[in-house]
């Protein structure tokens, strides 16, 4: 990630999933308009246990505690207990804003509490807010190596990185690749070295290869996982999340928090405690998500692109033909009207490599299917 920093200041990079000018026209050109793949935005509707909640009217009347409401730690209790099978205690979680803005967030208040620290290790093919959050709070970015199965390969952290680490973030399953990483081998080294591990969980739910998988399976002592309600119920407007973990880290954060005065809305939060307890919405959306990604599959393959299904996630991670990730965005573009995200956009690592999201309409998937006939007979 590039930035300028000069005697004004800091000074933003361009933000990674801005689409080439080039791409957009291509796809745009297209019969019938662009289909955009190239970010996880649902498109599919809001759980009717959700609507029901936000019709009431009292969650607006009081200022919402920035910890999280009672109903909504209880429902995030329960939800670890019903889904990944760990028992925890309310004070051991805490709500945020979305988890983009916790992922952003932490490293500073983490600088804040270990001054004699300034590094943050993260996935090197990974979601770009890991490093932007390090980046944010003047903190070292240092990518982690990925193995031949884009898993995090924790051998590989220098143990100079290490001494100077505020924490790892690790991704399961991961974006972009779908992969999941031994979370009790991330969880057993950072208790080593005192270093605090950040497990992004927030596709925890659309796990294929084996049960769900959670850092908090492996105890909770200088660990935190970090959910997400936006994928799993379709609920990224009302930004709801939350975190869970190392009470020592939990309180930490509550409290400092609180002083910030993130608060995520109080209906949002009575939603979020009803979208927790309800698993039957979930369970149709990772129908759906799952058959998107069989007829992605189809339709690569079509064009003699080879693609497999991941191990979890909504995403399609594709080996560019001869290695050209750009190359391969513009044919999809260009002959299929489909917008996609090049691999770099995850880290140098992820050259040569494409990213398309499942999250489509089933009308919009069916437009690129017919698209795809078309060039084929």
């Amino acid at each position: 990630m590039k930035s300028e920093t000069g005697s004004s200041g800091f000074a933003p990079p361009p933000y990674p999933f801005d689409v080439p000018v080039e791409v957009s026209a291509l796809a745009d050109a297209m019969p019938g308009g662009a289909v955009d793949l190239s970010r996880g935005v649902p498109c599919d509707p809001v759980p009717d246990v959700v609507a029901a909640a936000l019709a009431e009217p009292d969650p607006a009347r009081p200022y919402p505690p920035s910890i999280g409401t009672p109903e909504l730690l209880d429902a995030v209790v329960g939800w670890c207990g019903r889904r990944i099978g760990v028992e925890i205690e309310p004070d051991q979680v805490g709500a945020c804003v979305g988890t983009k803005e916790l992922v952003t967030g932490l490293p500073h208040l983490l600088k804040l509490r270990k001054p004699d620290r300034d590094t943050v290790l993260y996935p090197a093919v990974s979601y770009p807010s890991y490093e932007m959050g390090a980046v944010l709070a003047g903190c070292r970015a240092v990518p982690v190596p990925l193995d031949a199965s884009w898993r995090i390969d924790l051998s590989a952290i220098h143990e100079d990185d290490a001494e100077r680490a505020l924490c790892l973030w690790v991704n399961t399953p991961g974006n972009p690749t779908g992969a999941l990483d031994d979370l009790g081998a991330a969880a057993e080294w950072g208790r080593a070295r005192g270093i605090p591990v950040l497990s992004d969980e927030c596709y925890v739910e659309f796990t294929w290869s084996g049960p769900s998988r959670s850092i908090l399976q492996h105890g909770t002592e200088g660990v935190l996982a970090v959910h997400s309600l936006s994928k799993r119920s379709n609920l990224a407007g009302l930004r709801v999340g939350f975190y869970a973990g190392d009470p020592d880290l939990a309180w930490y954060l509550r409290e400092t928090r609180r002083h910030q005065g993130l608060l995520i809305p109080g209906p949002a939060q009575a939603a979020g405690a009803a979208a927790l307890r309800d698993q039957d919405h979930v369970d149709i959306q990772a129908a759906r998500y799952f058959r998107r990604l069989e007829v992605l599959v189809e339709v690569l393959g079509s064009l003699g692109v080879r693609a497999g299904l991941p191990e979890g996630g909504f995403y399609l991670w594709v080996e560019a033909p001869g290695g050209d990730e750009m190359a391969l965005v513009r044919r999809l573009a260009g002959d299929l009207g489909v917008v996609t995200s090049p691999g770099t956009v995850f880290g140098p690592g992820g050259a040569g490599w494409v990213r398309l999201a499942a999250v489509v309409t089933d009308d919009d998937l069916e437009v690129v299917c017919r698209r795809a006939s078309a060039l084929a007979g």
